[in-house]
């Protein structure tokens, strides 16, 4: 009885250092993706006015930023972080914003043309006036709402993609 349990033990003990070493090896393999050395960091930043232009910003977080007036023209912002930013007559003319979170964030009076908005999520996002002209949403989560106004002014191809901004919205004809 007694040398089965210790069998059992051992085994128990073997088992739980499998474990602990697995997780391990997990945790470690994760250890880039949750540390993020290398992330641009603008949360709660005054940039109205700046010129981040051809910049690559992939990754980067704006969130609560005011940035209006800011120039993103042909800059990389996949998979930034801008929730509840400030964009107002921001040019974001050719920026890549693909998987990008926009959510709550001012787009009044922007520039889209020719920008590629592909899996972003946008909502609760306003394109008030907004210029998308070009602009590709293919896959974008965004407001009903917003989807049907966009959809009034809504023309273009994206020389990019050549998805046709109409399309990419689900405007019907």
């Amino acid at each position: 009885m007694i040398k089965m349990l210790k069998t059992l033990m051992w085994r128990g003990f073997g088992l739980l250092l499998v474990i602990g070493l697995a997780l391990l090896w997990v945790l470690w393999d994760a250890r880039p993706a949750l540390a993020q050395d290398n992330t641009v960091n603008y949360t709660y930043s005054q940039l109205a006015n700046q010129d981040f232009s051809e910049k690559n910003l992939r990754g980067a977080v704006f969130a609560a930023a005011d940035m209006r007036g800011a120039s993103f023209e042909n800059s990389d912002l996949s998979y930034a972080i801008l929730t509840e930013g400030i964009l107002l007559n921001a040019n974001l003319k050719g920026a890549n914003l693909t998987g990008t979170l926009l959510d709550r964030v001012t787009l009044d009076f922007a520039d889209l043309r020719d920008a590629i908005l592909t899996d972003a999520i946008a909502t609760r996002t306003r394109f008030y006036d907004s210029d998308i002209t070009g602009a590709d949403f293919t896959g974008a989560v965004i407001d009903t709402y917003q989807i049907s106004l966009m959809c009034e002014r809504a023309d273009g191809v994206n020389s990019i993609t050549g998805v046709s901004t109409r399309d990419s919205l689900g405007c019907k004809e």
